[in-house]
């Protein structure tokens, strides 16, 4: 009989800051990026590895991860999580994945 193993992947909600690279499909006149991802790994270390790797490999430029913490840390934050979001969450466990909710991009202020 094979019995599976509870996981011990948890989803950890990271923002990574990218800079401008050639094919990174950010907005003409944009300097960068912050993208909100959702990423599963065995610790946050593992998460922001595997962001980093993969957006690498999307041809962007991280520059910056900052890290939020799991759903139940974002909660015992106080944080209001939605159910949009925790079906992302729920996505990037399932899917072993890293999961980008959303991307800002900015741009140059020269006043």
């Amino acid at each position: 009989m094979n019995i599976k193993k509870p996981s011990r992947q948890q989803v950890y909600t990271l923002v990574v800051q990218i800079g401008r690279k050639a094919g990174d499909g950010l907005p003409k006149g944009a300097t960068g990026a912050a993208l909100m991802c959702f990423a599963s790994g065995i610790d946050e270390a593992e998460a922001v590895r595997e962001t980093v790797a993969i957006l690498k490999q999307a041809d962007t430029a991280p520059l910056d991860v900052t890290g939020h913490g799991t759903l139940a840390e974002r909660e015992a934050e106080g944080h209001e999580i939605d159910a949009e979001e925790r079906a992302l969450m729920q996505r990037a466990l399932d899917e072993n994945a890293v999961i980008v909710a959303q991307v800002t991009p900015f741009f140059g202020d020269d006043t």
